[in-house]
């Protein structure tokens, strides 16, 4: 069974195998499945990035402090193009506004773009007007990772190889290389079986691997549910990357 716990557990074990990983999560929903997960990699040994939102479904101090005092790092999940109707003036102060407020509760150096599909704003286009450096902000994931030594992998979707539905959290320069280099995967299983290969070519590339924590949970209602509700934003996610074409 997949986008369980004893799934990231079991993927969390062979990622051991690979000699460069970094682990990101994406705190969409349900900050408190993130300190789930925390608990678990932190039990094995790794440390991870939580990108909070700044919106009440992902905002929480008290769960942010518990997740960086396991050794984790904190960073900023920003949208505020969207949110600011794609007015950079307003979304670069709403950003700077965001970002104080986090850097009250836990030091913040890093930040990334939450996907916001529905909205026609990218918020990382923020860069091209103005300094993110200038904030303190050392890494921008999607802007700073060399992917041509870099595979990105990413739940989004709720799938591995969900980049023909996902509107932004991808890396369409590099993505057809991967394919042609066997470095696409559907499931968790597959991830775990190409790393538990020496000879598989993804110990070749280093990995950024992204997971949303509100996905990963034990089987039973709340999975079903979880499960039922990504397929049609899939579908949902599908239309809109067509209409954009």
């Amino acid at each position: 069974m997949d986008f369980t716990i004893e799934k990231y557990n079991e993927l969390l074990a062979a990622l051991r195998r690979h000699n460069s990983v970094s682990l990101r999560h994406d705190v969409d929903l349900r900050p408190d499945f993130s300190l789930r997960i925390a608990k678990v990699e932190a039990s094995a040994g790794f440390k991870a990035t939580y990108y909070f939102r700044t919106v009440q479904e992902s905002y929480d101090e008290n769960i942010i402090r518990q997740i960086v005092a396991l050794g984790h790092r904190a960073g900023y999940h920003y949208e505020c193009l969207t949110t600011c109707n794609g007015n950079a003036e307003a979304a670069y102060n709403d950003f700077c506004r965001n970002l104080e407020k986090l850097r009250k509760v836990v030091p913040i150096t890093t930040a990334c773009a939450h996907g916001s599909p529905r909205s026609p704003y990218n918020s990382q286009d923020l860069w091209k007007q103005y300094d993110i450096r200038a904030l303190g902000i050392d890494y921008e994931p999607m802007l700073d990772t060399d992917f041509s030594r870099t595979l990105y992998l990413t739940d989004t979707g709720r799938r591995w190889d969900g980049y023909n539905v996902i509107v932004r959290d991808k890396v369409p320069m590099y993505q057809e290389q991967w394919n042609a280099e066997g470095l696409a995967f559907h499931s968790t299983d597959d991830i775990i079986l190409a790393l538990n290969n020496p000879q598989h070519p993804i110990h070749r590339k280093e990995l950024l691997v992204n997971t949303h924590p509100q996905r990963w949970m034990p089987f039973g209602i709340q999975w079903m549910a979880e499960a039922s509700l990504q397929q049609a934003k899939n579908i949902a996610k599908r239309v809109i990357v067509i209409a954009r074409h």
